[in-house]
């Protein structure tokens, strides 16, 4: 259905799927926050990237993909912000930043020009 040509029918059908995902998600989430551990939650410990690989799968872009950042990755990240990177940025320079955060050393990864503030 994310082919969907147009089609209204379609579209609507892939905002529930997308709308009840990101209830799923949500769900997750508030779990995370309420399990504790140690001198935080789960959360306050995580880092979770919700999103999609393309901004419009009907054309198969990935030009303005919005991502979610979650949790405190125990104190690396700061959330509660909203970024946006230069278009053209690849997605690949966020994963290569996550890593940093979470000291596993790489060079780079698949398409990736260089790490982000985040």
């Amino acid at each position: 259905m994310t082919h969907h040509l147009g089609n209204k029918e379609w579209i609507e059908k892939v905002t529930q799927i997308n709308v009840y995902h990101a209830k799923l998600f949500t769900y997750f989430l508030d779990r995370l926050k309420a399990a504790q551990d140690g001198d935080g939650t789960l959360l306050d410990h995580s880092m979770l990237v919700y999103g999609s690989g393309l901004s419009d799968p009907n054309a198969h872009s990935k030009i303005g993909l919005p991502v979610l950042l979650a949790g405190r990755a125990s104190g690396k990240l700061s959330p509660g912000k909203h970024i946006a990177f230069p278009k053209g940025t690849p997605m690949a320079n966020l994963f290569l930043s996550l890593l940093d955060h979470m000291s596993v050393p790489a060079e780079s990864i698949g398409d990736s020009t260089g790490r982000l503030a985040v």
